[in-house]
């Protein structure tokens, strides 16, 4: 979870850097970024590469796509929200599979 969120809040703040060109985000993003990947390594410890990256990028993307329709006043439409279910739900089936061992 730490690093999952620790992408969102480098994504987040990637659109505030303004292409790197204001330092205080641009920091944040490279923090972010560089904690949500150590955290992810650590992962690797005990979580299968497959589970571990589609979690962190499929929940990642999800929150992503909602903090944007949130806070940043971006379109959401049927399809958006649809598609975001999808990412999760693909999470979900990998997880299970992996489980299951199907």
């Amino acid at each position: 979870m730490v690093a999952i969120v620790s992408e969102v809040i480098g994504s987040t703040a990637l659109k505030a850097s303004q292409g790197f060109s204001k330092l205080l985000p641009s920091l944040v993003v490279v923090l972010g970024y560089g904690l949500a990947f150590y955290f992810l390594s650590l992962s690797l410890k005990t979580i299968p590469l497959n589970i571990a990256y589609a979690v962190w990028s499929g929940l990642g993307t999800a929150l992503i796509a909602l903090l944007g329709w949130w806070v940043l006043k971006e379109p959401m439409n049927g399809a958006i929200a649809l598609g975001i279910l999808l990412i999760i739900a693909g999470v979900v089936v990998l997880n299970l599979a992996s489980r299951l061992h199907l």
